[in-house]
């Protein structure tokens, strides 16, 4: 038997796979991030100048930001 070095795998925590808005959620902020985010004010400001809106609709704050990311498990 040969040793393979373990690895984490990103979907290692999900019990279902993402929906559409989780899915486009994740893709937001990847692409915040790339552009250089760093702070999270940095990164709501990158959400509120994308297409995707919080479930409650609205601006994105740190309050329903950080919400949504506990309610997600992330």
């Amino acid at each position: 038997m040969e040793y393979q070095f373990p690895y984490l795998s990103p979907h290692q925590t999900r019990t279902q796979p993402p929906t559409a808005w989780q899915q486009e959620l994740a893709n937001a902020i990847e692409g915040v991030f790339s552009k250089g985010a760093r702070e999270l004010d940095e990164l709501i400001a990158g959400l509120n100048a994308s297409r995707v809106r919080p479930p409650s609709g609205g601006a994105w704050t740190r309050e329903n930001f950080t919400a949504v990311m506990q309610e997600l498990g992330a």
